[in-house]
């Protein structure tokens, strides 16, 4: 904590140093991470703004599970709850925006949309942020409120027939009764400290790459500068030398000025290692192998095609059958025998583990033929016929 206070509290003598500051970067930090470490409590909206929208890493680790799961094949027998769960859910697949908000929030909500006769015909996920639990006397939720802006709605956990018309979607949290923790709550100091490296670096940059330095003044009558020659110095150097155009531009001193250059702190020579380490951290937070992301220095895995095999097994399988449960758990009152799941003999990255299983099944004569169908997921024969 103490070198991420160190990062954050160069920036904020930024309008004084003349140090750009960048609000997607460093205002995200500051106002949901803080460099006052966890007295300040975690703030969703600038916590998406500083990791989705600002940071590469945490985007694309979170891409790849929401796309990966949203185009992940689906096996079911039933095709209207198919329908249901694959259409887009305000322009985005309603799988891959749960998805997200399961990874970022640590809660997805599903509104059921029903018609005149209380059938479903959509599912539209709501945004959690916006969303708000209210319990009943027995703790257990009984509505939900919605608000955007000033306007608000509450919707009813069940309708007249006690059938739900909300799925929540959850993560584990220990400490919460209603809702889960997300995994940018685990990853937001690495995503603060990626972030202010790289603002530092890129303030480095167009500062020459140099390091900063100071003017010493070595007036002979021991008096230092006016005020009125204090700050035509400064303005000067703002005009002239400031910024990437003026990078290399030789400084004339005069009047008993001398350059003198601050060398590179043994922290500032380690920002690389710095920004690779919290790099890792956050694919670790999100669950993606971080040769995935390309990022360097991984021996993890022997070749990409292990880690993607390890991002299914791992990451999207588990993801996507809570999500696809909880989906079809609360829509069982209109498809009660209807079994929703990720259709794994159709998955690329696992082809090599399921010829392996059809092998070792096969290869077992003390097996039945119905017994070699069940442990392949295959109804049995008579149910077929």
């Amino acid at each position: 904590m103490a070198l991420l206070e160190t990062l954050l509290s160069a920036f904020k003598g930024g309008e004084r140093n003349r140090v750009p500051l960048f609000p997607g970067y460093l205002q995200g930090c500051l106002s949901a991470f803080g460099a006052e470490g966890n007295s300040r409590p975690f703030d969703y909206r600038h916590a998406v703004e500083a990791a989705y929208l600002a940071n590469p890493i945490a985007q694309r680790a979170v891409r790849i599970v929401a796309e990966g799961i949203g185009q992940a094949p689906l096996s079911c027998e039933d095709p209207d709850i198919v329908r249901l769960v694959t259409a887009t859910s305000a322009g985005q697949p309603l799988i891959e925006s749960l998805a997200a908000h399961v990874l970022l929030h640590g809660n997805g909500f599903v509104q059921i949309l029903k018609d005149a006769s209380g059938k479903p015909i959509e599912l539209f996920a709501l945004r959690p942020d916006r969303v708000s639990i209210i319990a009943g006397p027995d703790g257990w939720p009984q509505a939900y409120r919605y608000e955007v802006g000033s306007e608000g709605m509450t919707i009813p956990g069940e309708d007249e027939n006690g059938w739900p018309t909300i799925v929540q979607v959850k993560a584990m949290h220990p400490l919460d009764d209603h809702l889960g923790a997300g995994a940018l709550a685990a990853a937001y100091k690495a995503i603060a400290v990626h972030n202010a490296a790289t603002a530092w670096n890129q303030s480095l940059l167009e500062n020459a790459a140099r390091p900063s330095g100071a003017l010493v003044y070595e007036g002979g009558d021991g008096a230092g500068l006016t005020a009125e020659q204090f700050d035509r110095l400064r303005d000067e150097l703002e005009k002239a030398f400031a910024g990437a155009i003026n990078a290399g531009r030789p400084l004339l001193l005069d009047g008993g000025l001398k350059w003198q250059s601050m060398a590179l702190s043994p922290a500032d020579m380690d920002f690389a290692t710095l920004k690779s380490a919290a790099a890792r951290e956050i694919a670790l937070a999100f669950g993606v192998p971080p040769m995935l992301l390309g990022l360097p220095g991984d021996n993890t895995y022997s070749n990409y095609r292990e880690a993607n095999r390890a991002l299914w097994r791992l990451t999207l399988l588990p993801l996507g059958h809570k999500l696809l449960s909880a989906l079809g758990e609360g829509l069982q009152p209109w498809f009660p025998e209807a079994a929703l799941a990720i259709d794994l003999d159709r998955i690329t990255a696992l082809s090599e583990d399921r010829e392996r299983l059809w092998k070792q099944v096969s290869d077992a004569d003390f097996l039945s033929r119905e017994e070699k169908r069940r442990l392949l997921g295959f109804p049995s024969e008579e149910g077929v016929r």
